[in-house]
């Protein structure tokens, strides 16, 4: 299975309460953090609510 690197790359003050979740549910909690994550329906899920905050990168 293909897996993603997804950094957070803006900030997550004043952004709304459920797209903070949604990062933190990815692990992502600091500017610059870096994750990786298998590429599952529910995780590209996750990216495209939030997508406009990550930079997304296939390994």
């Amino acid at each position: 299975m293909a897996k993603l690197k997804i950094t957070l790359l803006k900030s997550l003050i004043g952004r709304k309460d459920d797209h903070i979740a949604t990062a933190h549910a990815l692990g992502l909690k600091k500017i610059n953090n870096v994750v990786e994550h298998d590429d599952t329906v529910q995780i590209k899920g996750m990216i495209n609510k939030i997508g406009y905050l990550l930079k997304v990168e296939e390994i």
